[in-house]
């Protein structure tokens, strides 16, 4: 690991509560760690855990999943929905070698600004403590090689 390895997240937020909390974090300038990339959902209902494999495979070293509190989904019973699947997910992928440190799940409300930023801070700081995720290459070796050989400035051998 290298001492300037700076960790890629990414976030899948609902539209509601999460996403409006770290809007807040914003607007009320906390200082966070600024390496989180968000994807807004409807809802972490939504969310496949296909979703989370390809932020892998696309070079995410970590991943936050993060929500409505339990009984204030717009949606009803969406996050529900996403803490079983993340629950089972979360041990799929711990047998499969990926460290389950790596991922987070949490509950922001839309006034829990402050809460989104520690939530930011303590996944960039595991993430950094693991190092980068080489992994992926065993999640998608196809795809990994196929960018690499097509490429411009690779080298193709016959």
């Amino acid at each position: 690991m290298t001492a300037d390895f700076e960790p890629r997240i990414t976030a899948f937020v609902c539209n509601w509560c999460t996403y409006t909390g770290a809007d807040l974090a914003g607007t009320s300038r906390l200082h966070m760690a600024s390496n989180v990339r968000i994807i807004r959902l409807p809802c972490t209902g939504r969310i496949d855990p296909l979703f989370i494999i390809k932020a892998f495979e696309r070079g995410a070293d970590g991943v936050i999943v993060s929500g409505c509190h339990p009984a204030d989904c717009h949606y009803t019973s969406g996050n529900y929905h996403a803490r079983r699947r993340f629950a089972v997910f979360h041990d799929i992928m711990g047998f499969v070698g990926v460290d389950p440190r790596r991922m987070t799940f949490s509950w922001v409300s839309a006034s829990e600004g402050a809460k989104w930023k520690d939530v930011v801070d303590q996944a960039v700081s595991n993430v950094r403590e693991l190092g980068p995720f080489e992994a992926y290459r065993a999640l998608a070796p196809e795809a990994v090689e196929a960018e690499t050989v097509g490429s411009p400035g690779a080298e193709v051998t016959p």
